[in-house]
């Protein structure tokens, strides 16, 4: 079960790539982003964001082939100093569904299908047309069994 939160609005800086769940860019954002996360002076915390912007229509009829963008960023305090090849953004405020996953990252689509096709139907709530994302802590490894994170589901009560 997730935790319900009022996400207050957040200034990110990151690096941001298309791609699909076919052909899955993931590794080589995060490859690019790490090496210069240090770039980034006024970052609050230590904590990573992996955001993804899906297109409204994203959810309503599922293609593996349906392209989105993918963010690998971290919070900041403002927008001064944006490294070259960076950008920044403006991560909304509102209600999401917070799911905590402890296990490998290429095991995770178990949690997922759990939330799209369990919880989320079966609640009171509706997918909201804001960004999704996973919080990166402290306690994040790599796809290591003990790895942890938490996903964040942007949502809206049902009408």
């Amino acid at each position: 079960m997730p935790i319900i939160k009022i996400l207050p609005q957040k200034k990110l800086i990151g690096i941001s790539m298309s791609m699909s769940l076919t052909n899955n860019k993931t590794s080589d954002l995060w490859r690019n982003f790490i090496t210069r996360r240090n770039e980034i002076e006024n970052a609050v915390g230590t904590d990573l964001f992996s955001m993804q912007l899906y297109t409204p229509d994203y959810f309503k009829s599922f293609d593996l082939n349906r392209e989105f963008v993918k963010w690998a960023a971290v919070e900041v305090n403002d927008f001064d100093g944006i490294p070259p090849g960076m950008n920044a953004f403006e991560l909304s405020g509102g209600l999401y569904a917070v799911f905590h996953y402890q296990g490998e990252s290429s095991k995770g689509a178990a949690i997922f299908q759990y939330i799209f096709g369990t919880w989320l139907p079966n609640s009171e709530y509706e997918l909201d047309n804001r960004p999704h994302f996973e919080l990166l802590g402290e306690k994040y490894r790599n796809n290591d069994p003990s790895s942890e994170e938490d996903i964040w589901v942007p949502i809206k009560p049902k009408d």
